[in-house]
């Protein structure tokens, strides 16, 4: 499951050629001589603790949603629609433009940019009155750090060599740790201490004990706005023959075009047998993932009559060992088969993929909590595990003058309908179960149908990934 997106480098044709050697044309030069490793170790640091924030503000929100229900109201529909649809609503018009701007712009500014909004647009969440005022804060939220993954993979696969640019992402990976299991553990504890704060009168505002909190949560953002504007840009790779988009010579018009992807939905559509289960899968593996990660904590809530508190220290800890574990276990399956195969990152995504369904089915029917989360740790690294080689194999075949925003409709997949799974599960739950203790059977029923259809996706994506993979090898030798 694509939960913390980090491509890397791993197939292997079997030819007895190094992958620097012409597998990636894309990716085989060095970087400049006038780019030092340092200034490359300083700009994936920033990435990192970008990334942290962004995943450590997305735990922390998930982990207010039973508070958030009842201050404010919400049936479990209106509280899916918050923590989802309301946060991808305006990256369906600015995600790929802004994503655009990371093919042609420095990307430490871009960078800087979203992080900034992403901060602001959490603290305006701490001062919401009302339903309606929560949702357009949270409207803008995806909007802010649609362009962090394609700017950031795109510096990163500029400033590091290829032969230790696995490492860069795995690296990488960190930031996504750090923000789900430091998320959990410090996240519960600060809403145990809000929860004694009575209501606080500022300008007319009542700010609830729980909103403080989300309005601290936007300011080290703003901190590490400041540290890209220090990160020194690497220059790009120098585009194949025949890719540049839009041509030279285009019109003002049809540059203006170029940010709404169009260039890069073609070239997906060119390669739809390979893109097209790729993206399926990730599309049905994130509305079940995102889904089940949201309602977690309000299943634990009604099910084990568990606070934020306890659930965050179990969590927390669980996550980590599993976080670890999945980079662990994901890249030596990944490598292992790589040398057997040269579709290994789709071949290692769909056996992960089968593993995250069945992990997924059995955590709601623990009979207690700590079972429950114990399964869901262990699906949680087999997510880990495939993340990487599933979002490697986008990098692996994305043209390079497009690649941040072919990366970024891949990764809309993955916001958009992720961001829909804490809704559907919402629906299903007020419309179908009905009982809020029951919110169990959703969870099985939704991950009984969608995952199993998103693993089948995967499987059949192998054989032409594998095509693809081996005609590039081809043109490069």
């Amino acid at each position: 499951m694509a939960l913390a997106p980090a491509p890397i480098v791993t197939d292997s044709l079997r030819d007895g050629r190094d992958d620097d050697e012409g597998l990636l044309p894309d990716m085989a030069r060095p970087a400049a001589p006038d780019y030092s490793m340092r200034a490359a170790y300083w700009a994936l640091f920033v990435i990192i603790l970008a990334t942290f924030i962004t995943f450590f503000e997305q735990v922390v929100f998930a982990m207010l949603a039973e508070r958030i229900k009842a201050d404010f109201g919400l049936s479990d529909s209106q509280l899916g629609f918050l923590a989802g649809p309301a946060s991808i609503i305006c990256y369906l018009f600015v995600g790929i433009p802004l994503a655009r701007l990371a093919d042609i712009f420095p990307r430490k500014y871009v960078l800087a940019g979203g992080v900034t909004a992403l901060g602001i647009i959490t603290s305006l969440g701490g001062v919401a009155q009302n339903f309606g005022q929560f949702v357009g804060t949270r409207v803008f939220l995806a909007a802010g750090g649609s362009a962090h993954a394609p700017a950031s993979y795109s510096l990163l696969a500029d400033a590091f060599p290829p032969r230790i640019l696995t490492r860069a992402f795995a690296l990488l990976q960190f930031g996504f740790i750090g923000g789900t299991t430091l998320g959990p553990a410090i996240g519960g504890m600060l809403i145990a201490t809000a929860a004694g704060w009575a209501p606080t009168q500022h300008g007319g505002l009542t700010i609830l004990g729980w909103q403080w909190l989300m309005i601290w949560l936007g300011l080290p953002a703003l901190g590490v706005a400041l540290l890209f504007l220090t990160v020194k840009e690497p220059p790009r790779q120098i585009s194949a023959a025949g890719m540049d988009t839009p041509p030279v010579r285009a019109s003002i018009g049809r540059r203006i075009l170029t940010f709404t992807g169009l260039d890069a939905a073609k070239a997906i559509h060119a390669k739809r047998r390979v893109y097209y289960p790729l993206f399926a899968g990730l599309a049905l593996s994130a509305i079940e993932v995102f889904g089940l990660q949201f309602w977690r904590v309000p299943f634990m809530i009604r099910t084990f009559g568990w606070n934020e508190a306890q659930i965050g220290a179990v969590m927390g800890s669980m996550t980590l060992v599993a976080s670890l574990l999945g980079l662990l276990l994901g890249g030596i399956f990944v490598e292992w088969l790589a040398k057997r195969h040269a579709d290994a990152n789709v071949r290692a995504a769909a056996i992960f993929f089968g593993c995250v369904t069945v992990c997924a089915i059995l955590a709601p029917l623990m009979p207690n909590g700590y079972a429950s989360l114990g399964v869901a740790s262990i699906g949680a690294m087999f997510g880990i595990a495939g993340a990487v080689p599933q979002n490697a194999a986008i990098q692996r075949v994305a043209p390079n003058a497009m690649r941040g925003q072919v990366t970024a409709i891949y990764l809309f997949m993955f916001t958009f309908f992720g961001a829909m799974g804490s809704f559907l599960v919402g629906l299903v739950q007020d419309h179908l179960i009905g009982d809020p203790k029951q919110l169990w059977k959703t969870l099985v029923l939704t991950a009984s149908i969608l995952l199993p259809i998103a693993t089948l996706c995967m499987i059949r994506a192998i054989r032409p990934y594998r095509e693809e993979v081996e005609r590039l090898a081809a043109e490069a030798s």
